[in-house]
């Protein structure tokens, strides 16, 4: 077993009302974690991310290739055919 966090802090513009409504309106925060997405339509409002850019976007790839390692497995391990030996 293996457990680890990462953090990642999200700077976002300052926002009109109307670009708040705007936004909502569209949909996507509704349909998203933390109710935004930085690769959508609320990339645009983010001004700046300290950390891992892949928390933001969903998990972070290096702090489970880093888990993965604890385990004593290879990140490439993965990638192979279920079924198949290199």
């Amino acid at each position: 077993m293996a457990a680890a966090t990462a953090s990642t802090i999200v700077h976002f513009a300052d926002l009109s009302d109307a670009e708040i409504a705007a936004y909502v309106a569209t949909g996507e925060p509704l349909h998203v974690a933390g109710a935004f997405t930085v690769d959508g339509l609320g990339g645009a409002f983010v001004t700046r991310i300290e950390g891992d850019h892949h928390n933001v976007v969903g998990v972070s790839l290096p702090l489970v290739r880093d888990t993965v390692a604890e385990l004593g497995h290879e990140w490439t391990d993965l990638w192979r055919e279920t079924g198949t030996r290199a």
